[in-house]
């Protein structure tokens, strides 16, 4: 019978041994014989593991009703991302190339496309679904990645939780702007580290590092008291997106400071002024959060806010 206790860091390392270390060796040992995918099922593993760490109960639901049972009448929702073990391409004869292997075993190159893409999937295909993703009292998302995806036979895997609270607006205008203006069957593809999860204002609440033979170091934990917030990067790191535009630029910073000059500039310069005014300003993380949330999204959601359930409207003043 195993003795551990939701909440201790004890728990949450025992449970990556036995749920994740030994079933990974086992399934990369049998994936080589089969030739099937080395990846397992990963995304329980992920709700065990908030679970542990949260120590909150789960609802005993799998894939249906809500991952966490948080107390007086509040639950919570999981999401993971895996992106260890995905199938890469050798670069010279394109055959796919399992994670554990170094080389092609068509054309033996060592000259191997890793693949690190996964994400997190959101379903928000019609007004109930919408509901559900914006009523949990927080959502946690976990990310398990190699720490160097150009050495991932000798890398390091980091296993990561973001606590999100779902009613911040980087989260919630962007998944009503999903509902009202994109196809209803595909679920919300959610990238780790890209600007619309930055704009959720994450806290990072665990980070553990396994070790290639299987050593777990956790450097962020709940009961240590020394999780943080991931604030949005310089602001010029984004220039490439198409979700931050030149008129939505402005527009911040004329909010943050009227007598700022915008007229004529380039994309990279006004970035660089709101970052400037970020610093100078001291604009917190989660209101420079909710000043691109609301230039992001609500032009593209106030005019279809009546495609939008009410229940959740008028949680936000912007959309009573």
């Amino acid at each position: 019978m195993l003795d551990y206790k939701l909440g201790t860091i004890e728990a949450s390392e025992a449970l990556l041994r036995d749920l994740y270390i030994d079933l990974r060796h086992k399934v990369n040992a049998w994936s080589e014989i089969t030739q099937q995918t080395p990846q397992a099922r990963m995304g329980y593993i992920g709700q065990h593991l908030v679970s542990v760490v949260t120590g909150y109960p789960g609802g005993k639901s799998g894939a249906r009703g809500y991952d966490l049972i948080m107390g007086h009448n509040k639950v919570g929702e999981i999401k993971s991302c895996y992106r260890v073990d995905q199938l890469g391409k050798c670069k010279d004869c394109g055959s796919p190339v399992s994670g554990y292997e170094t080389t092609c075993a068509s054309c033996s190159s060592d000259e191997i496309e890793r693949k690190d893409d996964s994400k997190w999937l959101i379903p928000v295909k019609d007004d109930t679904a919408l509901c559900k993703v914006i009523s949990p009292e927080q959502y946690y998302f976990v990310l398990f990645e190699y720490s160097d995806m150009s050495d991932i036979i000798n890398s390091e895997i980091v296993v990561s939780i973001w606590e999100v609270d779902p009613k911040t607006k980087g989260f919630a205008y962007c998944m009503m702007d999903y509902h009202v203006n994109s196809a209803k069957n595909a679920p919300f593809n959610m990238w780790p580290y890209m600007i619309k999860f930055a704009l959720t204002n994450p806290k990072l609440i665990y980070r553990s590092y396994i070790s290639p033979s299987g050593d777990i170091q956790t450097d962020v934990f709940p009961t240590k008291l020394n999780g943080y917030y991931d604030e949005i990067e310089p602001l010029t790191e984004y220039y490439s997106s198409k979700t931050i535009t030149v008129d939505i630029i402005k527009r911040v910073i004329k909010r943050i400071d009227q007598s700022e000059k915008v007229s004529g500039l380039s994309k990279m310069k006004l970035l660089e002024k709101l970052e400037t005014l970020r610093r100078t300003k001291d604009i917190e993380n989660l209101q420079l959060c909710d000043y691109l949330a609301e230039e992001i999204y609500l032009p593209l959601i106030r005019n279809k806010k009546n495609k939008i359930p009410k229940t959740i409207s008028d949680l936000f003043e912007d959309l009573r």
